[in-house]
């Protein structure tokens, strides 16, 4: 096998379990993301008038 193989595969195979620990980073960030929750107008005004009270 001559080095310019060997070279080429090297970076190939880094390149390639560069790929699948990527791949898995974010696979593992989605499954865990949690989408912000957007406060309803029922808790809005609840609030509101909680803070007029004080």
């Amino acid at each position: 096998m001559s080095l310019t193989s060997t070279i080429l595969m090297l970076i190939f195979g880094w390149l390639s379990v560069a790929a699948a620990m990527l791949w898995g980073v974010l696979r593992i960030a989605r499954r865990h993301h949690h989408a912000p929750s957007v406060p309803s107008d029922k808790t809005v005004k609840t609030a509101r008038r909680h803070v007029a009270a004080h």
